[in-house]
């Protein structure tokens, strides 16, 4: 995957690139002295036991500062891993209804914070992490009351468990370009306990990117909440909508 480049990536090539201004003007500067009208500073110095030795000896240690910021600095390049921004980031979880009663309930939005992340350009990867316990029922258009008890199932045992299984993670493993600026990524995701591997669709630009997955609920050992025996339940396949932006 082809992220675009970071800021803090924009400030490191620059810093080479003055570096290397800095160095190469070290070196004319140097060649400069000892080939344009210095002779007799030369000889002087020659006389008073100061060889060129000495001179370069000198010299040599602010060379090798300047070419070990040199090296530092392009191994920064080569390795830009982004911090995914978590006050920007978000993950969406869209949960449908069906039954025979479902005109009388309501579909579910579920607002997933992201705790920490990073995604790579150079080895095209991305991981993330959201905290169980900080999904959050949005559901407009629903009291209070409806909403604070769709939380209490959504976290008890009867789904996530959060008490038992705090973390929800992703992982890629493999990272495909399906077009100009999309992707399809293929990844690991850890769920009430299990692991399984899902594909996401992902577009975007400029360090913003957006993308979409579904999955079954049982797949993930969870089982679909039903009510009144079966007349209102959710459906067993969800959409998990993301939005990440990085640093």
């Amino acid at each position: 995957m082809k992220f675009a480049t970071s800021v803090a990536t924009r400030y490191r090539v620059l810093f080479c690139v003055l570096s290397y201004a800095f160095f190469a003007e070290c070196c004319k500067q140097f060649v400069s002295r000892a080939s344009a009208g210095r002779e007799s500073e030369i000889i002087e110095k020659m006389n008073n036991s100061e060889t060129d030795v000495h001179i370069i000896g000198r010299l040599l240690p602010r060379c090798s500062v300047l070419l070990v910021l040199l090296v530092m600095c392009t191994a920064a390049v080569a390795q830009s891993p982004r911090q995914i921004d978590v006050a920007k980031s978000v993950l969406t979880v869209r949960v449908y209804k069906t039954g025979l009663f479902s005109a009388f309930a309501h579909d579910h939005e579920v607002r997933a914070p992201i705790q920490k992340g990073t995604f790579d350009e150079q080895k095209r990867s991305v991981e993330f992490e959201v905290g169980a316990r900080e999904l959050k029922v949005l559901d407009p258009g629903v009291s209070e009351s409806d909403r604070s008890q769709v939380q209490h199932t959504m976290l008890g045992t009867k789904v996530l468990d959060s008490e038992q299984f705090k973390e929800i993670k992703f992982r890629s493993t493999s990272i495909e370009a399906s077009g100009s600026g999309k992707w399809t990524v293929t990844g690991a995701l850890t769920l009430h306990g299990q692991t399984h591997p899902v594909k996401v669709v992902v577009e975007g630009a400029n360090g913003h990117y957006r993308g979409s997955t579904k999955l079954l609920q049982t797949e993930f050992g969870i089982t679909p909440v039903t009510i009144g025996g079966g007349a209102i339940k959710v459906k067993d396949e969800v959409r998990i909508e993301f939005d990440i932006v990085g640093m």
